[in-house]
């Protein structure tokens, strides 16, 4: 099993104040473990290039605000690139983070 250093992304829709609501991104880094390490290639009608989804999964150590923020975890940045976190499973004290394609959303 591999070890897993990485940084988590959550975006949480906020009120700014005036009443108009926006997304906030908070990353944070966390140890853990990477327990299935698949890469598939997704070929679509039509399309010029295959789409590389990766169906990995990593089991990370999790912290307070990553309990209580589990429903605003959206990327898992791993080999360099943000994956979209497809899942998530609870096993206290860790949390296992299932992802797939490339995190297309808005970042820092």
């Amino acid at each position: 099993m591999a070890r897993f250093y990485g940084y988590v992304g959550f975006i949480e829709t906020v009120d700014d104040g005036t009443g108009i609501w926006e997304e906030r991104e908070t990353v944070r880094p966390y140890y853990g473990d990477v327990s299935r390490n698949i890469r598939r290639w997704d070929h679509q009608q039509n399309a010029t290039a295959d789409n590389l989804q990766l169906n990995n999964t990593i089991s990370i150590l999790a912290d307070a605000f990553a309990y209580e923020n589990l429903e605003a975890m959206r990327w898992v940045e791993y080999n360099g690139t943000k994956w979209r976190v497809t899942s998530a499973e609870l096993n206290y004290p860790r949390i296992t983070l299932f992802f797939g394609g490339v995190w297309n959303g808005p970042s820092d």
